[in-house]
């Protein structure tokens, strides 16, 4: 037998493109809402892998379906349908708006899915003239050439030569503005109903109605990016729920495995029928392993104990902010809603994000960043409230150590 590998940090540099920075910590295990790295050490997960393990880490449930799967059959390719797809695909419908569903593997293949239904439906009720696309500055879709064109984040999309056309950006929560723009030229409108890689910014309920009306009035299709906000992080299973807005097709990902790789577009029958045999596909998309676990994790994360205790949870970790901000004065507010919280930097630490990520791993817990000026926190729907306490306890240790560098 071969000697075991030694596995390093610095192995990173060697074997790995270089598009990703990782940090030097390598986690080896995890157990709700805690992992442990290669040296033993102890963190406490305020991140969530990017608000996807939605239930911490190795929850049972979600251990018992992928071993059972696991012992019934792994991957069939969409030439033969399997059941746990279809199981999981009945629950996502009868638990929103939708008729219909078409999985993937991501929420940026989710996106592509939903943009290309888009396109085609408008093709096929409208003729071509109806192509545009109207997305928001800041927006994040994924990063498939299509989609992260759509995001209105242009730095993600330069330098990969010329984009996909036909695509408009407007501000968020700019009503007056969307309303100049849209127009029956407009195929569909793709937006976060809460932005998340854009800074954690909430839609003012008239801007989000005025977008669905407008919608309405112009033939165009709405399209609802949950691939962060879904599966109970804001509180609801799906954040349009709260809004009192509908969308016409909508796309879930990230929370949906709890960690499996898996994703769904979800819409109405009427407006599926566009997506005709050969149109679209994806060779992995509803394979039984994620599907099973993405049962299981929707299973347990769609009750009203795990849903209330998201918006219990919330109010714990606002009053945890509250606390270290009355000592140290740093965040200027607490954007965000449910588990999908940032603290925004005030004037004095602007652009320090990152320094404040760092500070907090060095003392034990996993933050995220959301851009240069916010500390985001996107931790397990059930983490334990003493989980939460300890959290904020190091989160404050690292905030002090800024403070009084």
């Amino acid at each position: 037998m071969s000697e075991q590998m030694q596995v390093t940090r610095e192995l990173f540099n060697d074997v790995m493109v270089p598009n990703y920075a990782p940090s030097n910590i390598i986690p080896v295990r995890g157990a709700g809402s805690r992992v442990w790295d290669q040296n033993d050490n102890e963190l406490i997960d305020f991140a969530g892998g990017i608000a996807v393990n939605c239930l911490g880490h190795c929850h049972p449930a979600l251990i018992k379906a992928l071993t059972d799967q696991a012992n019934k059959i792994w991957h069939l390719s969409n030439v033969m349908t399997n059941e746990p797809a279809l199981r999981l695909a009945k629950k996502l419908v009868d638990a929103t708006f939708a008729d219909q569903v078409y999985f993937a593997n991501s929420g940026a293949e989710s996106n592509e899915a939903a943009l290309k239904l888009a396109r085609r439906w408008a093709l096929d009720n409208h003729g071509s003239d109806k192509d545009q696309i109207i997305a928001f500055n800041q927006g994040f879709h994924g990063r498939t050439f299509f989609t992260v064109t759509v995001g209105g984040q242009a730095a993600y999309s330069d330098g990969f030569g010329p984009k996909p056309g036909g695509i408009s950006h407007v501000d968020y929560n700019d009503l007056e503005a969307f309303a100049a723009l849209i127009s029956d030229k407009t195929c569909a409108v793709m937006i976060e109903p809460l932005q998340g890689e854009g800074g954690l910014v909430s839609p003012t309920n008239d801007f989000i109605k005025g977008v669905r009306e407008l919608c309405d009035k112009h033939n165009a299709l709405l399209i609802f990016d949950e691939v962060q906000t879904g599966v109970g992080r804001l509180g609801s299973l799906y954040a349009y729920m709260e809004l009192g807005v509908t969308p016409d097709i909508m796309t879930t990902a990230k929370a949906l495995g709890g960690g499996f790789p898996i994703a769904a577009m979800l819409t109405t029958k009427e407006i599926a029928k566009s997506l005709k045999i050969g149109t679209h596909g994806s060779t992995y998309g509803g394979n039984p392993l994620g599907c099973a676990v993405a049962e299981a994790a929707f299973d347990t994360v769609n009750t009203p104990e795990v849903l209330n205790g998201v918006i219990a949870k919330e109010a714990i970790f606002r009053a945890g902010f509250d606390a270290i901000n009355a000592k140290y004065n740093v965040f200027s507010e607490v954007r965000g809603k449910g588990l999908l919280l940032g603290a925004v930097l005030n004037e004095q630490y602007q652009g320090r994000a990152r320094d404040f990520m760092v500070a907090a791993a060095a003392e034990g817990l996993m933050a995220l960043v959301a851009g240069a000026n916010i500390v985001r926190f996107a931790p397990s729907l059930v983490i334990p409230d003493a989980d939460i306490a300890e959290g904020m306890a190091r989160f404050e240790k690292a905030v002090a150590k800024i403070v009084n560098a």
